[in-house]
């Protein structure tokens, strides 16, 4: 199976031309957390250049904390807010749109709470049913779509440390973010190795993931993303 590398772009970060040489699925940011209608268009631009496939990337309506910050909203305004953003790129990508990735605080809370992940699937697969959603490898997310009928891919975060509960460990804590190419490739061939990595106290986690997110906003990003490139290459 070809192995996915996906990446979040459209966020301002300053690099996306050169990521979108070297991933196979862009999450472009439309208009929650980040991004409008010239981002998308040069984010659709890029992908369709490079034969990237293109997702959807929605978030809170947060740009302060780029839709990192934990927010209260009902299962039926969480729907709204989605199928909102997923328009709004579509209305640019037409029909090619590949996949959707939430972003952010609310791609967890979709994973945490049934009521929210059950209203976003359904959404999902009422609206856009040919479109694959990318979720946490090991989540509840996951059950919930192929559960509604919409396919579905387990994502691993390379760039992410883990817990040993599988989750992600919160971006307030040190070492939270791998920034170090050794640390990223020693990470994949692990991972290659054994379908998992070790969490940062030490426990090894399994990863059953058909897709891989190196976040666009990474310190040096473009340069560990034509690190991993190369080792998926091998």
């Amino acid at each position: 199976m070809r192995i996915d590398l996906n990446c979040d772009v459209g966020e301002g970060a300053g690099h996306d031309p050169a990521l979108m040489t070297l991933v196979s699925s862009a999450n472009i940011a439309c208009g929650g957390h980040a991004g409008d209608d010239d981002t998308m268009r040069a984010a659709v631009a890029l992908a369709r250049r490079h034969g990237v496939a293109i997702g959807a990337h929605p978030g809170h309506q947060d740009r302060a904390h780029l839709g990192r910050r934990v927010m209260a909203i009902s299962p039926a305004a969480a729907a709204d807010l989605v199928l909102a953003q997923i328009g709004r790129l579509t209305a640019v990508a037409g029909e090619a749109l590949h996949h959707v990735k939430l972003h952010g605080a609310l791609y967890h809370a979709v994973d945490r709470d049934e009521a929210l992940g059950r209203a976003y699937v359904e959404a999902v697969a009422r609206w856009f049913p040919k479109v694959t959603i990318y979720a946490r490898a090991g989540g509840r997310l996951l059950t919930l779509a192929r559960e509604a009928g919409v396919t579905a891919w387990a994502e691993g975060f390379i760039d992410r440390a883990y817990g040993a509960d599988g989750h992600l460990v919160p971006r307030n804590q040190d070492e939270a973010v791998l920034t170090r190419t050794r640390e990223i490739t020693e990470r994949l061939h692990e991972w290659r190795q054994t379908g998992g990595w070790k969490s940062l106290d030490g426990a090894w986690v399994r990863v059953p993931a058909r897709t891989l997110c190196l976040h666009g906003d990474t310190p040096g990003a473009v340069a560990l993303a034509r690190a991993i490139r190369k080792t998926m290459d091998r």
